[in-house]
């Protein structure tokens, strides 16, 4: 039997001792990518840099210019800042809640209110943590184990999730004195980590760390006030109706009260709505535009939707508007920095017509209203002619609404600006989150799966891109809007689970997606299934999984 094995690396093929570990591997032959290395994929899957390479592979490297790498990454920083809470305050208990200004945002409580000096603090001991580069050690226990060692570290939360585990076993990960679980790889050591910031934001702290966008550094900070609001909002929600976990929400579905949540969440958010109409109806005198923008699969048409029924309820009589019908023609479409043509960009739609035919709209006139022929690539005229009656509003949905270039005409006063995103509050438990980028890609899966004929595999393939046109042109404006709406439902994972599990059951390991859709599903698995026959037929849910009255 051969000693050695054959590695290939791009085009490159090296030769290894059988059982060497991908780290090793990478020193040997001094290999360097762009940013730190942090783990790697061994034909296909991902594999830890203490993996033991044991017959000839393929092998690609993770680093921090992918989300992979970041998520490893955060992990990590996610896993010694519990270290360095619990040893600077023994009795404490760390809640990592959400995505944040380019970081995580984390709460500490237990008979301690935070401040800047104890966050220093804080840091400070995760500093040392690093300078030690103390090894994150995997191994594998039965659930009964695992209840034990999380109950020896007061870990309690862990306890009821594990009940819904379906394997038998659970990989844990050890470092000095503290065991834990953060579902996912790590880095081989905590001297990995030294890439970070902690920034004391009341209540809590945020975890600053590298960032794709940021090509593997820290970004600048950009404060979110307004976001971190409707975080804050959406977290006493689920406190109230006692529903801040997986584990909570699935009890809740077996003792037979999954029909009672979907009511409560549905009036919870139809109250919200009520509420946005109420202020715009309170200022129908000067508000003449509404303007609706939020990333893809947030529910915007069924949002604008009930939000014109409330409105009509108030005597209003909304007057929808397309921005896709201000596109510029196919041959006036100008080109990005690669010669194509982005469709993502502000640039495609004819904001001077935009503008005109909105001003004179707001000021009484009758004005014709485009249509856009997608297969021509064209504006045409077909007499759709539009004037506002007295008390008539616009509204306008689309990626750009909140973009002061697109309405730049138009007094701010006559404006009213809405952003709406399905922002996840609900955590697998107080250590692992659930993204809320997740829950818009799960349901735009289930959505174009359902309606438009389109593949797992097709969706994933564009989602890089509708992450960077999100990025360039809907989150840099979100704080601007006058009122922002969370439309993530706190039970609609439950729902989802049995749409998109046998979809992402499809995919195989020779997939370019199999580690995206491996590392859903077992997220995913945890969720007590939930009929959806109690869900109105105006829920947002409806528009991905079928049943809208819209």
């Amino acid at each position: 039997m051969p000693d050695s094995i054959k590695i290939k690396v791009n085009d490159q093929i090296y030769k290894t001792k059988i059982g060497t570990t991908i780290e090793e591997f990478i020193e040997t032959y001094g290999i360097k990518c762009s940013t730190q290395i942090v783990a790697a994929k061994v034909d296909n899957k991902i594999q830890e840099l203490t993996y033991n390479l044991n017959r000839d592979c393929r092998l690609e490297f993770v680093d921090l210019l992918s989300k992979d790498g970041i998520r490893i990454y955060v992990r990590g920083l996610t896993f010694i800042f519990i270290r360095a809470c619990r040893e600077l305050y023994p009795e404490c208990n760390v809640s990592i809640e959400h995505s944040m200004s380019k970081g995580l945002y984390c709460e500490i409580c237990g008979g301690i209110n935070l401040t800047p000096s104890k966050v220093k603090k804080i840091e400070k001991r995760m500093r040392e943590i690093v300078e030690l580069d103390e090894p994150f050690e995997r191994y594998t226990v039965s659930i009964e184990e695992a209840k034990a060692i999380f109950t020896d570290m007061g870990f309690l939360d862990k306890l009821d999730i594990l009940e819904y585990r379906p394997e038998e076993t659970v990989n844990l990960y050890r470092c000095g004195w503290m065991t834990d679980y953060l579902y996912g790889y790590m880095v081989p050591s905590t001297g990995y980590l030294k890439k970070f910031e902690l920034m004391f934001y009341l209540p809590g702290v945020i975890i600053r760390h590298p960032t794709v966008d940021a090509k593997g550094e820290i970004p600048e900070f950009v404060d979110s006030p307004k976001l971190y609001k409707i975080f804050r909002e959406a977290e006493k929600w689920s406190q109230i109706i006692k529903v801040e976990n997986v584990a909570q929400l699935n009890k809740m579905i077996e003792q037979g009260r999954g029909g009672d949540l979907i009511r409560m969440n549905e009036a919870y958010l139809e109250n919200q709505i009520a509420d946005i109409a109420n202020e715009i109806y309170e200022n129908a005198d000067r508000i003449k535009l509404v303007l609706i923008a939020g990333p893809s699969s947030s529910g915007k048409t069924t949002f604008a939707q009930r939000l014109r029924v409330q409105l009509m309820v108030k005597g209003l009589d909304p007057v929808p508007i397309s921005m896709d019908d201000y596109f510029l023609n196919r041959e006036d479409i100008p080109v990005d920095e690669n010669g194509e043509k982005d469709l993502e960009s502000i640039d495609i739609i004819d904001i001077d017509l935009f503008n005109e035919q909105m001003t004179a709209m707001i000021q009484g006139e009758e004005v014709e209203i485009p249509r856009y022929n997608f297969q021509r690539g064209k504006r045409e005229y077909i007499g759709n002619k539009v004037k506002l009656k007295s008390g008539q509003l616009i509204i306008v949905e689309g990626i750009h609404a909140l973009n002061e270039k697109l309405t730049a005409m138009i007094p701010k006063s006559n404006k009213y600006k809405i952003y709406i995103s399905a922002l996840t509050q609900l955590n697998i438990d107080n250590h692992n989150r659930i993204p809320t980028t997740d829950t818009r890609l799960i349901r735009r899966m289930v959505r174009d799966f359902k309606f438009r004929g389109t593949s797992i595999e097709d969706t994933l393939s564009l989602w890089s891109n509708v992450r960077r046109g999100e990025e360039r042109n809907i989150f840099p404006f979100q704080e601007q809007a006058d009122i922002m709406l969370n439309t993530a439902l706190i039970y609609e994972l439950a729902v989802l689970k049995p749409y998109i599990l046998p979809l992402l059951d499809e995919i195989d390991e020779d997939s370019p997606y199999y580690i995206e859709v491996n590392r859903i599903k077992k997220f995913m698995k945890y969720f007590v299934e939930l009929e959806d026959d109690d869900i109105p037929n105006n829920s947002i849910l409806r528009e991905f999984i079928g049943g809208s009255c819209f």
